[in-house]
């Protein structure tokens, strides 16, 4: 039952991981992109169409076509969203909460348009599936069943689950311990200061943007390759990215911290499902209970004054080099 639920806490909190992982990069620039749920929802459907123009191309897909084209797709896809907030809130200095706001808008009804009525356009039925591409995203390790409840825990997962988890903590050590790290949190906590050192603040803060969203979006592709099984449904991505931005907060805007945020935030999520006699009122309660953790985090850490646990000091500020 243990094994279980913590493989079931790990499987809800990938997407998530993703999402946050991709939104303390970006964040860590300055920029508050709240873009993210609409950037997660891009991705998914651009892995979801990738895979459906290629099953429909070939008459015997190949696994590596199969893992590689919907997964560029999904990158592309969702990077293509970051670099939009980037030019409206970078170049052209919008504000980032309306920006953010519009952009999760376009995702999400991009995403339901094409996802609901792509099988239409070919003159198919039915919904939008490209299992043949899902069940190779979704092969676990070999051995995992003959290592029991500690197999079930660690190695039952698609590749995509260790990605999460090996971006996540390369971008803690990318951030802590190199230049680039430094460069982008001196941009964050103060660009005028960094410019001035000679530091391209504008380069480093599309980079960071760019980047923060492709890998976000791989959280809404994991969702649909790996959790659905490559079934896409309208809506069903839920409020997943509106937690990964809460995740943001819960981890102290270190990626490190994700990791364990994001099995913790899993758990709570599905928590009502394990505990019988809940009444729909009351499992409405335990959903939010991710968003009450977040609050109560935020509180502490507020308290505290610690400057390690704070955000950028210039988060969500357009940065005028002509006003420095």
């Amino acid at each position: 039952m243990f094994a279980t639920i913590i493989n079931k806490a790990i499987v809800q909190g990938i997407p998530l991981l993703y999402g946050s992982t991709g939104e303390i990069i970006t964040e860590k620039s300055g920029n508050l992109n709240l873009g993210i749920p609409g950037i997660m929802y891009m991705g998914g459907i651009a892995g979801v169409m990738g895979a459906y123009f290629y099953e429909k191309s070939v008459a015997v897909p190949s696994p590596v076509w199969c893992i590689i084209i919907p997964l560029i797709a999904s990158l592309i896809g969702s990077a293509l969203l970051a670099l939009i907030y980037s030019f409206l809130t970078i170049s052209l200095r919008a504000n980032q909460n309306v920006t953010g706001l519009a952009l999760t808008t376009f995702g999400v009804g991009f995403g339901d348009f094409f996802g609901g009525s792509l099988t239409k356009i070919f003159g198919e039925g039915g919904n939008l599936s490209v299992k043949v591409t899902a069940d190779y995203y979704k092969t676990t390790l070999p051995f995992a069943d003959d290592l029991g409840a500690f197999g079930k825990i660690f190695f039952s997962y698609g590749f995509l689950v260790y990605l999460a988890i090996i971006i996540a903590l390369i971008s803690a050590w990318v951030l802590k311990k190199t230049r680039v790290g430094l460069h982008l949190r001196a941009v964050g906590e103060n660009p005028a200061t960094a410019d001035a050192a000679g530091i391209n603040v504008t380069k480093y803060k599309y980079l960071a943007t760019v980047i923060g969203g492709a890998i976000a979006g791989l959280g809404g592709f994991y969702f649909i390759m790996d959790y659905t099984g490559g079934s896409w449904t309208n809506g069903g991505f839920g409020d997943r990215g509106w937690l990964a931005i809460a995740l943001v907060i819960f981890a102290l805007w270190k990626p490190n911290l994700g990791i364990i945020g994001s099995v913790i935030f899993g758990g709570l999520y599905i928590a009502y499902a394990y505990i019988s006699g809940l009444s729909r009122s009351a499992s409405a309660i335990f959903n939010m209970l991710p968003y009450v953790v977040t609050i109560l985090v935020l509180i502490i850490t507020s308290i505290r004054s610690k400057k390690e646990n704070q955000p950028p000091a210039s988060l969500g500020l357009a940065y005028f080099r002509e006003e420095r």
